[in-house]
């Protein structure tokens, strides 16, 4: 088998990912000091090859992380804004938001029609506000607890809302804050956000603003939202932690370019850095 030509661009997911516990960079997935992500970092900066975070964060918390990262753009609440040139070019996008909503936000539809209130109540112990982090997001109401996305995609069909669809952005350590259930945790984060708008999306969009082709493509990640980057990419690594995941479960096999790192979070983000350079 021929191996891959080395990639032109690399599109990284940030939490779980590239930064393991409590978003450190310096820490394996056991919480044990490693400068293997730093390394690999370094390799891929000298390298020039240019590396753009993918991430559910907000704009500007992405924006900062790729300052410091040296990141040559971002992507930020799961493929709604692009960003380059340390924030100065910005594309947005808008995905199935009804064209009766045109000049709002999708968190300003949601809210008034109480949609994100009412899938809560109908759902007691399981699902609740991501805060304090929910509250700066423009384009996706960020939730967390365990549920069933395609039954909440039902559920939304069924109220004249399927244009919204729930996302799971991975699993989160349960805290002191959380006032979920017993069986909800450990809670995932959830992504209620307009249809049409997914990393894959604005991969697709900010590589071809770049003149780039799939082939030319890596991306790192490390839940199922990650899966979305398959089809705008030549190859798609899922990190260890990610691959048994729960929700994970046989999604892969569907995946043709996907590979799985032998290490978790920042070591196996490292051995994707390095494998595609």
């Amino acid at each position: 088998m021929t191996p891959p030509s080395p990639a032109r661009i690399v599109y990284t997911d940030l939490d779980g990912t590239m930064v393991g516990p409590r978003g450190s960079f310096w820490h394996t997935a056991d919480r044990e000091l490693t400068a293997d992500p730093a390394a690999a970092l370094l390799a891929l900066h000298r390298a020039g090859v240019p590396l753009v975070l993918v991430s559910g964060r907000t704009y500007e918390q992405v924006v900062e992380a790729a300052r410091i990262f040296a990141a040559d753009g971002a992507i930020a609440e799961l493929g709604s804004t692009i960003t380059w040139d340390v924030g100065r070019g910005t594309h947005r996008l808008t995905g199935e938001l009804p064209a009766r909503y045109a000049g709002r936000t999708p968190v300003e539809v949601m809210a008034e029609l109480g949609v994100v209130e009412q899938l809560i109540a109908d759902h007691p112990g399981r699902l609740e506000w991501h805060a304090p982090w929910h509250t700066t997001h423009s384009t996706d109401a960020l939730l967390r607890g365990r549920v069933d996305p395609l039954a909440v995609d039902a559920w939304l069909a069924e109220r004249d809302a399927g244009w919204l669809t729930l996302k799971d952005n991975g699993a989160i350590p349960a805290t002191s804050r959380m006032t979920l259930a017993e069986d909800a945790l450990p809670p995932r984060v959830y992504h209620l956000m307009p249809r049409g708008i997914s990393k894959g999306a604005a991969i697709a969009w900010d590589r071809e603003r770049r003149g780039l082709s799939p082939a030319d493509a890596v991306a790192i990640g490390d839940s199922v939202s990650d899966l979305d980057m398959a089809p705008a990419v030549g190859r798609l690594w899922i990190t260890a932690n990610g691959a048994s995941a729960d929700g994970m479960t046989g999604l892969l096999d569907a995946v043709p370019n996907a590979t799985v790192t032998r290490a978790a979070m920042g070591e196996g983000w490292a051995q994707a850095v390095l494998a595609s350079l």
